[in-house]
Formats: C-alpha cells, sequence, structure tokens
C-alpha cells in the first residue's frame, strides 16, 4: 500500500471515469506525483494496494504528501517545491542539530519574503544566519538572539520582522500546532511585555515601532493569571536527524533533538537532513524519537560539517604555589561564583544561566549531590568535555559543549519546558540586569541597545520555583538593585534572593528587601549607598561564606 497525494482537479478528473481499470489509475498517478506537488494547496489523500478500485478509493482532504519513495538523491530534489512567501519552520539550537545544508538549498532557491520560526538564527555565516545575509528573511519568529550581529543589526534598522518569544513558550507553540490544538494557557511572561503587547516586531530606521506585538488574553484560574497563546503551525519544516529509516522513522543524537521533532509535527511538510539512511527494522519501534508519518523527505548530504559555537573544556586547577585558595585571591565573579554554589542542597534539580551560575557548580559543597537540567533538553549535565573529547551534538542552553553522566536523560525542547512549568525543579539561578524591591526581574533587553531575546528565562522564573539571581552589585557605578525596573521585565514578583559580590539579600513579598549578608570588609552603609531601592538590616546580618574558601 501507498499512501500519495495529487491535485484535486486531477483527482476529480479521474474518479469521474468509471471506465478507468487499476492499471491505468495508477500509471496515470505515478506520471501525476512530482517533487513539486506540495505546492498545490487543495490536495486529497488517496490510499492505493493492489485491490483498490476507483469505486472504494477513499478521498479525504489532506495538506501533507505522501510519495512512493521519501529518499531523495540531491539536494535541489529535497528543496524542490519551497516558494516565497511560505513559513518555514526549522529545528536546531545554537548550531547544534541545524539543518545546515537545507538551509543552503533553500538560499540556492532564491525563495523570499519568509517567515522563519526557529528557537535562534544561527551565527552570521551558519545555519539560518546565512538566509539573513541574502535577505531571504522577512519576519523571524525566536526565543533567542545571541551572538549574532547580522540578526541584531537588521532588526534594530527596521530591515527584519522579529517576534521575540519565550523559549518554553514557542516550544509548546510548536507541539501544540502538531497536535492540533490551536491555543493554550501559560503562566510564563504574565506581567510583561509579552501580555501587554506593543512591542517592537518591526522598527522604523529612525527607531520608531512601525508593527508592534499583539495583547495575549488572559484567564485566571485557581487565583493565578495565565496568557493565552496561539499554536504554530508552517508550511515546510526543515529538520536535521542523526539517521533516518526509508520509512521516515527517525532518531536524533544527544542534544541534537531539541526543537527538531515539534517543528516536523507543525508542518504541512517536512523534509529531513540525516546522516544515515538504514532499512525499516534497522531503528527498533521503542527507539524511535519521530515516527515517519511526520517525516515526507529524506536526504543524505555527500558531506557534512558540525560546527561548535563554544568549544569548552575541562580544565583543571593547579595552585602552582600549593597552597589553598584564600578570598583575598578571589574577583568579583568568583565571589559571586562560589557564595552561589552554597545555595545547592543534596538531591536537588536545579536549572543553571549562562555564566556566573553555571560555574557555581563547579563548586559544589561536600556530601552535596545535585542533578543540573538544560533547558535544550538534558537533565544530569556532568562536567565540560577533556580536551579533543568535545561532542558538537552535546551542548548546554549557553551552546557550550558538555558531557552526560551514568543516569542522564536527553528529551526535546517541549518535554524540558514541561519539566519547568511544572514545577518538578528545586532551584533556578540566573543573571540578571536590573532587580526591583519587589523581586521583579529584568534581564534580556536593552531597548534600541542590545537585543539577546529572552531565552528561556521567562519561562524559568514563572514557574514558581525558588528563583536566585547572581550579579555584580552595580553597573558603571549605577545601581541595579532599584525601586522599580527600567528595563522590559523577564518576570513579575518572582525572585527570592540576590547574590551579588558585596551582599546576600532577599525579597520578601511583604517587607520588600532584607539585607542577610554582607561580604567580609563591607559596611552595611556601603551596601546601602550602592543599593537604590530600600533595605531592611536582619538584625543578625552575616558575614558571607564561600565553597571552598575560609573566612577569618
Amino acid at each position: 500500500t501507498c499512501s500519495v497525494i495529487v491535485p484535486s482537479r486531477e483527482i476529480h478528473s479521474l474518479a469521474k471515469s468509471t471506465h478507468t481499470n487499476n492499471t491505468m489509475f495508477r500509471s496515470t498517478l505515478h506520471k501525476l506525483i512530482t517533487p513539486t506537488t506540495f505546492k498545490h494547496h487543495t490536495t486529497h489523500n488517496l490510499c492505493l494496494s493492489a485491490s483498490t478500485s476507483i469505486k472504494s478509493a477513499s478521498f479525504h482532504t489532506n495538506q501533507l504528501l505522501r510519495v512512493k519513495s521519501k529518499v531523495v538523491n540531491s539536494l535541489d530534489e529535497a528543496v524542490d517545491g519551497v516558494q516565497s512567501g511560505q513559513t518555514l519552520l526549522v529545528g536546531g539550537f545554537g548550531l547544534c542539530g541545524t539543518p545546515h545544508r537545507l538551509i543552503e538549498g533553500i538560499r540556492d532557491t532564491k525563495a523570499k519574503d519568509l517567515t522563519v520560526v526557529s528557537n535562534n538564527c544561527g551565527v552570521d555565516d551558519w545555519g539560518l544566519g546565512v538566509l539573513l545575509q541574502t535577505r531571504q528573511i522577512k519576519r523571524m519568529i525566536s526565543s533567542y538572539v545571541g551572538e549574532n550581529a547580522t540578526f541584531e543589526k537588521q532588526y534594530l534598522s527596521g530591515e527584519l520582522e522579529v517576534e521575540l518569544t519565550p523559549q518554553g513558550t514557542l516550544a509548546e507553540k510548536l507541539r501544540a500546532g502538531g497536535a492540533g490544538i490551536p491555543a493554550f494557557y501559560t503562566p510564563t511572561a504574565v506581567g510583561t511585555v509579552i501580555q501587554d503587547g506593543g512591542f517592537p516586531i518591526k522598527m522604523t530606521k529612525e527607531g520608531d515601532v512601525e508593527i508592534g506585538s499583539e495583547p495575549r488574553e488572559t484567564r485566571v484560574f485557581e487565583g493565578k493569571t495565565f496568557l493565552m497563546e496561539r499554536a504554530i503551525t508552517g508550511d515546510v519544516a526543515l529538520i536535521k536527524a542523526w539517521r533516518a529509516d526509508t520509512e521516515g522513522n527517525i532518531q536524533f543524537r544527544g542534544t541534537a533533538r531539541n526543537f527538531n521533532p515539534m517543528c516536523a509535527a507543525a508542518a504541512k511538510f517536512c523534509i529531513a537532513e540525516v546522516e544515515e539512511i538504514v532499512e525499516p527494522g534497522t531503528i527498533k519501534p521503542e527507539d524511535v524519537h519521530l515516527a515517519g508519518i511526520f517525516v515526507d523527505r529524506i536526504y543524505k548530504p555527500e558531506s557534512y560539517e558540525k560546527k561548535i559555537e563554544r568549544l569548552t573544556t575541562f580544565k583543571e586547577e593547579v595552585n602552582e604555589s600549593g597552597k589553598k585558595a584564600t578570598y583575598e585571591d578571589l574577583n568579583n565573579r568568583e565571589k559571586i561564583v562560589r557564595r552561589a554554589a552554597l545555595e545547592f542542597e543534596d538531591g536537588m534539580y536545579v536549572n543553571l544561566g549562562i555564566g556566573i551560575p553555571t560555574m557555581a557548580s563547579n563548586y559544589l559543597p561536600e556530601g552535596v549531590r545535585i542533578t543540573l537540567q538544560s533547558e535544550n533538553g538534558v537533565l544530569g549535565m556532568g562536567p565540560y568535555p577533556k580536551k579533543g573529547k568535545a561532542d558538537a551534538d552535546l551542548i548546554n542552553a549557553g551552546k557550550e559543549t558538555i558531557t552526560t553522566i551514568p543516569g542522564s536523560s536527553i528529551f526535546d525542547s517541549a518535554e524540558s519546558f514541561a519539566m519547568i512549568r511544572g514545577r518538578h525543579m528545586n532551584l533556578t539561578i540566573l543573571g540578571a540586569l536590573q532587580v526591583a524591591t519587589n523581586g521583579d526581574l529584568a534581564n534580556w533587553i536593552i531597548p534600541g541597545k542590545m537585543v539577546k531575546g529572552m531565552g528561556g528565562a521567562c519561562d524559568l522564573v514563572s514557574s514558581g520555583t525558588r528563583v536566585v539571581v547572581t550579579m555584580e552589585h552595580t553597573a558603571r557605578g549605577k545601581p541595579k538593585i532599584l525601586n522599580t525596573c527600567t528595563l522590559p521585565l523577564t518576570g513579575k514578583r518572582c525572585v527570592d534572593r540576590i547574590i551579588t559580590e558585596l551582599a546576600v539579600i532577599d525579597v520578601d513579598p511583604s517587607r520588600g528587601l532584607i539585607l542577610k549578608e554582607i561580604a567580609p570588609g563591607v559596611s552595611v552603609e556601603e551596601v546601602k549607598e550602592k543599593t537604590e531601592a530600600p533595605l531592611i538590616v536582619d538584625p543578625d546580618v552575616k558575614t558571607m561564606k564561600y565553597a571552598g574558601i575560609d573566612v577569618q
């Protein structure tokens, strides 16, 4: 049995002829089916077998194309039919699991005015960054701009439309789209510009808002406000996988799974770039990560390259003097890192943000074991790999190379954020640009100057999990702990504790900011002077301690 799609007008013409025999019918269908058939928007799904007659053939309106063979032999065949103005759903996280060859194929089609849905946009010369350089993308729907200078420049200059969407919300929008669910409610981004609307999707060259985001509908469940988010579907999905069988059953490798499965399911037509093609049965049914029903075309490049965005390796700390590090040896960053490490308790599931938070896991107190979760789809991160052992298919949310440990698990981005939104995590530590008296947090954008995107931060801080912020106390001499945040918010009333090089400050929902600890040699007056928001000094304020450091 094979299942195919042909244009409706051709099906109707054939169906009217009651004298057409099965052989002629099948022959005519094979002539009709070409790699560009999916250009037709109104199609019918027809199942044929040796015993199928015209009268018994079942026709169902369907947007999917089922061809006799899913495997194509050239890049041109792989992307044939992609047209200007279409919506592409593209898998990948950073450069991991990115269908780079297919993206190059899209570039060569010259298709333009594309709407592209992807977590990020690669880098300037790799991944979706290639399509930015050729000006083929009209609108990006993403969670993170990252270090793509072209992306940021085109957005700020008004050349590119950008819908910045929280990473977990983006994953769920795609998952819902593929599942036929038109909308859902989420606690993510309540009280932020995502809820209020008006955030610039397109800017004028003068920096004004030409197109603003739409406000979200809200609803209260059990006393808590939720936003309604609409699902995302697309015309074509481009995904990257490790291997596929000829039926389209897919296996991913490492953290390259990320957004790929959701993109495949949410598109009308899915093209998979793979490293290996095997015969049916080679992949055990229970080892299939993405079922063949979601995959329409399979392409294996003659050669491929995997790039690593941030090659990070394990470095042994060697103190040439043979002496144990002291407080005086630490810079401000190291002080924050080692104090943050004391927040860990044995048995915790923890999500750590990029930079200082991630470094804190290197200084676990003795007897404390934690399980690190990364929102790109891994639970149980190990240390950085040793030199020469890095794997491009194993990265963390900061795009750094990592290892796994016994007991680790890997999953897609939608499942990852289900862990986060579902309050299965015990602790989140992340950085900040500003924190307000009431615990409001801003950490993802400086309008008109820096646009990095919120990534998964909005999801992490809205889940109800304990949130600890690590940051330097001031920026260029100006306080970062304020009466009210002046930058767009990541989350409302979400911060539980602030750790800086000067102090540890708790956020009390009813009282405000409580000064709990101060650094050695730092006075209460100095902390107050460098904090805009009023501080309540705990009667039992203590001297800060640090993992692995003896403080006199």
